[in-house]
């Protein structure tokens, strides 16, 4: 666990203390993927149980809450999220979250990317007991988009009626993707992107070189997290390798790359596209790349071919095309659909 902000969090943290005074029973931090929300709501969440917080509000890091709270045994404290990403933190594929705080081994069953019923349900228990030394009790839920349809009505009714002293914390990156009731129950705190400056200085301090940083950032849109975790992922070379399928458009390359890209993501795949055809479109009207500068010669021969209005509808298609891809039926049919439409445009 993270015990300070990063540093572009520091003006947004000073925002947030506004709301101290008349606390709302749940805050939704939303913004962009990879840019620190849940280490900023989790810092959050310690200073609100924190017994002596500094005058700056933060937690003041020596207090036996504040020792709990490191060790993930907070008696006043729940995390809920999908069980997949409590195997990552763990390191080990067969611990997931049971809801309440504690580990449960599941040795067959592959863990879960959603937030399910029986989590929530888990909460009760938890919330009808009372907090220690008088204090809050705080729940913090990400993402809340991992919400299946029953465990966020589940959720939607404690919302409702919040029990006192508890305060709900739940982070998103996608606000399209939740119950229009489980917002308008929720104060909402947008979490801006870094300046470009202050997310290349922290992927300098972290040891990337300038081009590199300039590099993975714009194909990150801005996400400093992001951008740091590709730039240790073996799905680097993925990345260009796809790329440089969608610089030679044909029918051929589209049957070829969906066979071998059939093992791959298919949610980063659209995206990856979806990217590609923005600056395609970026290109053609203003002259500028966002995502993908190195291929600017590639991009602009290939803005030369297309039409605008193809270019619009091709957006449209990816961007309903990405709402279904976690739940294909076949990744490869997937892939080469898609990439056969791609390569219609320029035929």
């Amino acid at each position: 666990m993270s015990n300070s902000l990063f540093p572009w969090q520091h003006g947004v943290w000073q925002q947030l203390q506004q709301m101290r005074a008349r606390l709302p029973h749940a805050i939704f931090f939303h913004g962009a993927e990879g840019i620190g929300k849940t280490v900023f709501a989790e810092h959050f969440a310690r200073s609100l149980l924190c017994e002596q917080p500094q005058a700056d509000a933060h937690a003041c890091g020596v207090c036996g809450s504040c020792g709990w709270f490191v060790q993930y045994n907070h008696p006043d404290y729940r995390r809920v999220r999908p069980e997949i990403l409590d195997g990552d933190e763990a390191g080990e594929g067969d611990e997931v979250d049971a809801g309440d705080g504690k580990k449960s081994t599941k040795a067959a069953k592959a863990p879960s990317k959603e937030i399910k019923i029986d989590q929530i349900h888990a909460l009760s228990g938890f919330m009808n007991i009372s907090t220690h030394r008088q204090g809050q009790r705080v729940v913090l839920l990400y993402p809340a988009e991992a919400l299946n349809t029953v465990s966020a009505n589940a959720l939607l009714k404690t919302l409702e009626e919040p029990p006192p002293n508890t305060v709900f914390l739940l982070c998103s990156n996608n606000l399209d993707r939740l119950l229009p009731t489980i917002l308008s129950r929720c104060r909402r705190f947008a979490m801006p992107l870094p300046s470009s400056v202050e997310a290349l200085t922290w992927l300098r301090e972290q040891g990337l070189k300038e081009v590199d940083a300039k590099s993975l950032l714009a194909e990150h849109g801005g996400a400093p997290l992001t951008a740091y975790a590709q730039s240790h992922s073996d799905g680097r070379g993925l990345i260009d390798e796809f790329l440089e399928h969608l610089t030679r458009p044909g029918i051929d390359g589209a049957l070829k790359c969906a066979e071998h890209f059939q093992k791959t993501s298919v949610v980063e795949l659209v995206s990856w596209q979806q990217r590609w055809l923005y600056d395609l479109f970026s290109l053609k009207m203003s002259g500028t790349i966002r995502y993908y500068p190195r291929y600017e010669k590639a991009l602009g021969l290939l803005a030369a071919r297309v039409e605008t209005g193809t270019l619009l509808r091709a957006l449209k298609i990816t961007g309903e095309r990405r709402a279904i891809a976690e739940h294909s039926l076949s990744a490869r049919l997937f892939i080469e659909e898609m990439l056969l439409n791609y390569a219609a445009m320029f035929a």
